[in-house]
């Protein structure tokens, strides 16, 4: 994890929400972030299922983290998410960032969250712009 300066890695680290959340950053390089929750009855809909807010917030922080790595402020322009599966209470979620396009003030990033078995539970995607 070296092309991240520690003032950014630091600024990243201590979001509140996220914190509110239980949502950690496991990795963070220039572009890529890796971010994990695990699913709590808190966290759970009406169904007994995990709140697709839980999962969207999840993938929401591996794309900020990544997207604002570099230094510079990004702030997200469009996201959308795809739900595919549902897991169970006590699952640790892992949500993988990766940057997949940029250029001089946008960047566009590929996120995707998988249960503990490496199963895909949702497809994130997300562009930003850097004032």
């Amino acid at each position: 994890m070296s092309g991240v300066a520690d003032e950014v890695r630091e600024r990243i680290e201590s979001d509140a929400y996220c914190e509110t959340l239980g949502i950690d950053v496991v990795e963070l390089d220039s572009g890529y972030a890796q971010t994990e929750l695990t699913i709590t009855e808190d966290l759970l809909n009406f169904h007994g299922t995990p709140h697709g807010g839980a999962i969207y917030s999840l993938a929401d922080a591996a794309f900020a983290a990544a997207s604002n790595s570099h230094g510079e402020a990004a702030v997200a322009l469009e996201t959308n998410i795809s739900y595919l599966d549902a897991v169970d209470t006590g699952e640790t979620l892992s949500a993988t960032a990766e940057e997949t396009h940029l250029a001089d003030s946008t960047a566009e990033y590929e996120v995707t969250v998988t249960a503990q078995d490496g199963e895909r539970i949702a497809t994130f995607r997300g562009r930003v712009y850097r004032p």
